[in-house]
């Protein structure tokens, strides 16, 4: 399987993961799933009363050198580590 095979496979797994996946991970997540699909951030930041929004884009800005190669592999890892975090399915 090649890369972009993994990764979508690995996009649906994350959806599996627990309500106890913290923010800061779910954040880790988006920004580099956007990266990896989108590629830079394109949007302007949203306003300080959008505070879920403002910390969605500040996840991807944080990851904006990435190539999609990279923000693909670094992905895959961290669902790989959050999914071993959380143990096998009840």
């Amino acid at each position: 399987m090649g890369l972009q095979e993994d990764f979508e496979q690995y996009a649906e797994k994350a959806k599996t993961l627990p309500e106890s996946t913290s923010n800061e991970n779910k954040l880790i997540l988006y920004g580099l799933y956007k990266q990896a699909t989108v590629g830079p951030v394109n949007t302007a930041r949203p306003g300080m009363f959008n505070m879920r929004d403002r910390a969605k884009w500040d996840a991807w800005k944080a990851v904006e050198g990435k190539s999609k190669e990279e923000a693909m592999n670094d992905y895959i890892t961290k669902v790989k580590q959050l999914l071993e975090e959380a143990g096998p399915p009840a």
